[in-house]
């Protein structure tokens, strides 16, 4: 890019710079900002200049969807810069070099897309259409992305006066994307969280739903009529059923995403210890993942039970190795292919599955789950946010709160083995006559 600063960027300038008292944001809120973006750059980061293409590829830290998507976005941007001259046609906008004026092009093209006013600070019509702020952060991050991890730039926070670091992860990026949140919050926009699932109320009410003997009971392929007529809670059979059943309690008990649910295969399970552990998380990907141990839960607590689930699965589907959740094909048939279910149509199913006991779908997402489990845990089995932490993985996650960081130590000694944190027949506690308390650690 050419160094000359063109009079638009002073506009651009005043607007992420001169905000209203509302808007603006504050030096602390700046650096959480800054701090946080940085941690979304993983710190692997190589020169690549004279390796294989195929190494940058296989080194690239994010999978291949959010890789494609990233680059689209890169090339969205590229593109609207040049159609508003604030690149040259023949500037080259992604590099390892950046220049001063990236942060303000990053603002400007997000400002373009998602704020109420452009980047020329004028104010947009009612009718035109503005981007969500998560659709923001999701542009951002392909930015930091872009400058981070494909040119080799990494975590470290811009210094404009050098021009050297992230220009992503700067201060002009970070005050904008405060005060753009602020905004929206202000304008009525919420956070899209996924619903939680309930154990009292959705959990309960699917599993005894989808336990009715005339829907439980799995029946011989029989060929039909795509045009036959067909009762509403027929868009899937017993297997089909039983196959939602365990990737709903799998991904509820151990807090899993649902593209790690889909992805178990037989031979991650352990059948004589019953425990189940994953090749690698999202927040593992080198493996190291510990493992979850599953035990028989009594017939109170039957619709999250992993082990009925998964007896139940394995005994319609005869699955014997391969992936454990394949495509449910016509006529409740479980498809021999080796491939698993994708998310968009276990997302259907599970939809699906939510209309049957007339519960509206639209807040529900493949979260609601883990977000589910993850309460459940904590209100009603009374679980420890250390606890919870070590079993879902979600350490690092967490570690950006300051309470959580005085909470959890590598130093502190467990108070339980991991072993027995779903047993229900470990030993009895003894109830301490100082605090009150009935823990195994006395």
């Amino acid at each position: 890019m050419s160094s000359e600063i063109p009079p638009i960027f002073t506009t651009i300038y005043e607007a992420i710079h001169h905000a209203s008292d509302e808007d603006r944001a504050y030096s602390g809120e700046i650096e959480d900002d800054i701090e946080a973006e940085g941690e979304t750059v993983t710190e692997d980061i190589y020169d690549v200049s004279q390796l294989q293409e195929h190494l940058l590829d296989a080194s690239k830290g994010v999978t291949n969807e959010t890789d494609k998507e990233y680059r689209r976005l890169m090339s969205q941007c590229v593109q609207f810069l040049k159609e508003n001259k604030l690149i040259k046609a023949d500037d080259k906008f992604f590099g390892k070099n950046p220049s001063e004026l990236v942060p303000f092009c990053i603002c400007a093209w997000i400002m373009h897309e998602c704020d109420e006013y452009d980047f020329n600070r004028t104010e947009k019509h009612s009718t035109v259409f503005r981007a969500s702020y998560a659709h923001a952060q999701k542009m951002r991050a392909a930015m930091t992305y872009a400058f981070g991890r494909l040119n080799g730039l990494g975590s470290l926070p811009w210094h404009e006066s050098e021009s050297v670091g992230n220009p992503s992860v700067s201060e002009t990026v970070a005050t904008y994307m405060t005060s753009l949140r602020r905004r929206k919050v202000r304008a009525g926009e919420t956070a899209t969280s996924a619903h939680a699932i309930t154990e009292v109320g959705d959990a309960t009410h699917v599993y005894k739903f989808n336990n009715k003997p005339e829907i439980a009971q799995v029946k011989e392929y029989a060929p039909r009529s795509r045009k036959a007529e067909k009762e509403s809670h027929e868009w899937g059979g017993a297997r089909a059923r039983r196959l939602l059943t365990l990737a709903y309690v799998l991904g509820f008990l151990c807090l899993l995403r649902f593209d790690e649910v889909l992805k178990i295969q037989i031979h991650d399970i352990e059948f004589v210890s019953d425990t189940l552990t994953l090749p690698f998380r999202k927040t593992s990907q080198f493996g190291g993942v510990k493992p979850f141990y599953l035990h028989l839960f009594p017939p109170h607590l039957a619709h999250l039970c992993t082990i009925r689930a998964l007896a139940n699965w394995l005994y319609v589907s005869d699955i014997e190795d391969g992936f454990l959740f394949r495509k449910i094909v016509s006529g409740d048939r479980v498809s021999r292919e080796n491939t698993h279910m994708t998310s968009e149509c276990f997302l259907e199913m599970f939809r699906n599955n939510l209309l049957d006991i007339e519960i509206d779908p639209a807040p529900y997402g493949t979260h609601s789950f883990r977000r589910g489990g993850c309460q459940w845990l904590y209100s009603c089995c009374r679980w420890g946010l250390i606890r919870i932490c070590d079993w879902g993985g979600w350490s690092t996650e967490f570690s950006n709160l300051t309470i959580v960081k005085y909470l959890i130590s590598y130093a502190d000694e467990p108070s339980e083995r991991r072993e027995d944190y779903l047993n229900p027949n470990r030993p009895p506690t003894k109830k301490c006559s100082s605090c009150g308390r009935t823990c195994h650690c006395i």
